[in-house]
């Protein structure tokens, strides 16, 4: 993934808005800058960032709620990064669920910052992010799973994914009928320890998408102690 890849940062801190935008800028990427979320619905309307970075706590329109309407409203095409001074794990989880791709707490080193963002671009990225699957479309039910493109499909088309639930897909896809743990997931993923407990709900949410009960998942098993397999199947 090249550094030419647009970022728009949404923070109401104009001090710290401005030191993202002119560190990210060195850093190769091109960056648009927008004050809250009313401010960046605005520049939405102009732009197309392939990633953005949004505070949680802004006046108005939070991160949580512009997270969850920016799913809505423009589905899962675009990666989420959400920074906030709150790091407890609830807090984390709470980010997750509104449909982010990560979470950074405040204060953060600039370069963990980029470091993070370099890899969610990698897990956005079309090209899949492990080793090839066996060739050919893994059946789920109605539905299909092109590992090469990373696309899911049923009778009505292309369904949208987050990058982060393609990736995960694409992980477990990669090895249909084997357990793969969380940590074998997060080293597939590119994410750090912290980001083995946002698996957990990148899982519920891929279910949702593959599944015709969740609760009583057909395709994508918890393997009690082991992690995650996923069993492709008519």
């Amino acid at each position: 993934m090249s550094d030419e890849a647009h970022i728009l940062v949404v923070d109401d801190d104009a001090r710290l808005r401005g030191l993202l935008s002119r560190y990210l800028a060195e850093q190769g990427f091109r960056v648009t800058t927008a004050a809250d979320a009313a401010d960046a619905r605005d520049k939405l309307r102009f732009v197309q960032p392939d990633l953005m970075v949004l505070d949680v706590m802004m006046p108005g329109e939070g991160g949580l709620a512009f997270t969850a309407s920016l799913r809505g409203e423009l589905g899962d095409v675009v990666p989420v990064l959400l920074l906030t001074a709150r790091g407890a794990p609830e807090d984390r989880i709470a980010g997750f669920e509104a449909g982010a791709d990560d979470y950074l707490g405040k204060p953060f080193e600039p370069l963990e910052l980029v470091l993070r963002i370099r890899a969610l671009l990698r897990r956005s990225a079309p090209a899949p992010t492990v080793p090839a699957a066996p060739s050919g479309p893994l059946p789920l039910g109605a539905l299909s799973f092109d590992v090469a493109r990373g696309e899911l499909s049923g009778p009505g088309g292309v369904l949208r994914l987050t990058g982060g639930e393609a990736a995960l897909l694409t992980a477990l896809a990669g090895k249909p009928n084997e357990v793969l743990s969380r940590e074998d997931i997060a080293a597939a993923l590119d994410m750090d320890e912290a980001g083995e407990r946002a698996i957990d709900v990148q899982v519920t949410r891929l279910r949702r998408k593959i599944e015709a009960d969740p609760r009583e998942p057909r395709f994508l098993h918890t393997v009690r102690g082991r992690g995650y397999v996923l069993k492709p199947g008519i």
